[in-house]
């Protein structure tokens, strides 16, 4: 993978998932499997808390949701906030945030704590000047100083949410629905839609990271992209028919993983550009050598 961050020389963007907390973690720590296994034991008949097969972990959460609606006071989005309170950065967090400061590359995340940002003193700051709301503030980021362009500056932006807003926590199916109802105006129904525009500058997402995340190449790491992740993988079709459409824009990616990939996750990813780069271990995504 450090070949893969040598060449880029900064021109990229880092999506990272849930591995880089769970990389010389506990067992059981700093998932959020296992904080929706816990909340299910807590509020609904699952004694083991383990999602069964042939439900996905996002429809899990909504069954969830609906059992425990009617009887408990905290919709499960604060409750999954504040189980999540204590997680702390680990030295991968300051590594990776600390290497794509010093290139001005932005960071996504599917993750929902502040680690990342907690690592490299990161403070909340809007993109623009639209204000956005609650349920979507995707024009707020975590960033060391104003950012003015997504395309060229370091900033951490939190794809499915984050702690500070729980109503922005993208949990369920119903969640990932929303934010494609959302993103897809902007994509295609909006009067400056992507589309159609001229001028990738000008259009309702240009100030938040859907902006990095259909511009720049993309390395993903730590991160499942399995058949539940909807949102994110409507998003890889979308940006794949976005270059059919604008093929001067056209960026590569790579999708960074330890182990074989199955054929259905491979076929995927070459569907929409995404060019799998195995790993022999998790030491070579997250260790110092790779950052350094």
């Amino acid at each position: 993978m450090r070949e893969l961050l040598e060449a880029s020389r900064g021109d990229l963007t880092l999506v990272v998932g849930n591995g880089i907390n769970r990389f010389d973690a506990s067992a059981t720590g700093n998932s959020w499997e296992e904080l929706l296994a816990r909340l299910a034991r807590t509020h609904f008949d699952a004694a083991d808390g383990i999602v069964p097969q042939g439900v996905s972990p996002t429809e899990y959460y909504d069954i969830v949701d609906l059992a425990t609606a009617r009887a408990v006071s905290e919709n499960l989005q604060t409750q999954f906030c504040k189980l999540m309170a204590d997680w702390k950065p680990l030295p991968q967090h300051e590594r990776v945030t600390s290497w794509a400061r010093r290139w001005s590359v932005p960071v996504l995340t599917t993750n929902f704590e502040s680690t990342l940002a907690d690592a490299c003193g990161a403070t909340l700051r809007r993109c623009g000047t639209e204000r956005g709301n609650a349920f979507y503030p995707w024009f707020k980021c975590f960033a060391s100083q104003d950012v003015v362009d997504p395309l060229d500056a370091f900033a951490i932006w939190h794809i499915n949410g984050f702690q500070r807003y729980r109503q922005s926590i993208r949990l369920g199916l119903v969640h990932y629905m929303g934010s494609v109802d959302k993103a897809r105006g902007w994509l295609y129904s909006s009067g400056t839609r992507l589309f159609a525009a001229s001028d990738i500058r000008k259009w309702p997402g240009a100030q938040t990271w859907l902006q990095p995340f259909l511009h720049k190449p993309l390395l993903f790491m730590g991160l499942g992209l399995e058949q539940n992740e909807v949102f994110l993988r409507w998003l890889l079709i979308e940006r794949a028919r976005y270059f059919g459409k604008h093929p001067d824009r056209r960026r590569r990616g790579w999708y960074v993983h330890v182990g074989p990939l199955d054929a259905g996750k491979a076929f995927f990813l070459r569907g929409v550009g995404i060019e799998p780069h195995p790993v022999k271990d998790f030491a070579q995504i997250y260790g110092a050598a790779t950052w350094a």
